[in-house]
């Protein structure tokens, strides 16, 4: 024995996405440096946006290790999102440049991983390396929906963040689905398949 202690390295995974009717599914796998700890992280849904996007780089600085991934609109609506989740969250993993000892998921189910993994039903609230993944894979993802907003302005993605609103699915409607839509969830699928006749508002 040397009398170096061995350090554990425990890697958080997180996605951000599943709920949302556009966009990719994100994942981040976030190990952290325990001689460099940051004060305020927490789950990501329960940070301001101000705040996470303050951590953000906090973490990308501190930690030992961390990487974002993701699953896209076509592997989400032909694998599903669950096994498209769980792609996502494999591929972040693997992406890193540290092995981890143990990886420990937010949720109630893990991807095949070629270390040691165990789930945590809301992990992201008591796991301090799951909380830094959601943040990481929370602020990604919103970037990608302003980026989109940008070109695509009439579907107010900036604001819900894809999420289906009522005035989401009205410009939906309205506008048409786009290439970056998921077109196997229920909202959109009965657009495409009941599209409208016409549009409140509408001037002959």
């Amino acid at each position: 024995m040397s009398g170096v202690a061995v350090t554990h390295r425990i890697c958080g995974v997180d996605e951000a996405g599943r709920g949302p009717l556009c966009g990719s599914v994100v994942a981040a796998a976030v190990i952290l440096d325990p001689a460099r700890p940051i004060e305020g992280l927490a789950d990501s849904k329960k940070l301001t946006e101000r705040a996470r996007e303050r951590l953000a780089p906090l973490i990308r600085e501190r930690a030992l290790a961390w990487a974002i991934a993701e699953a896209s609109v076509e592997e989400i609506d032909s694998l599903n999102i669950l096994h498209a989740t769980m792609l996502a969250m494999k591929r972040a993993v693997e992406a890193l440049d540290v092995v981890p000892d143990e990886v420990l998921i937010d949720g109630n189910r893990c991807p095949v991983l070629a270390v040691p993994a165990r789930a945590i039903v809301q992990g992201d609230a008591t796991e301090a390396a799951i909380s830094a993944a959601s943040i990481l894979a929370k602020t990604f993802r919103d970037e990608q929906m302003r980026v989109l907003d940008r070109a695509f302005p009439q579907y107010g993605l900036a604001g819900h963040k894809g999420y289906p609103t009522a005035a989401h699915l009205a410009a939906i409607r309205r506008h048409g689905v786009p290439d970056f839509y998921r077109r196997s969830f229920a909202p959109v699928r009965k657009i495409l398949e009941n599209p409208p006749l016409w549009l409140d508002g509408d001037v002959a």
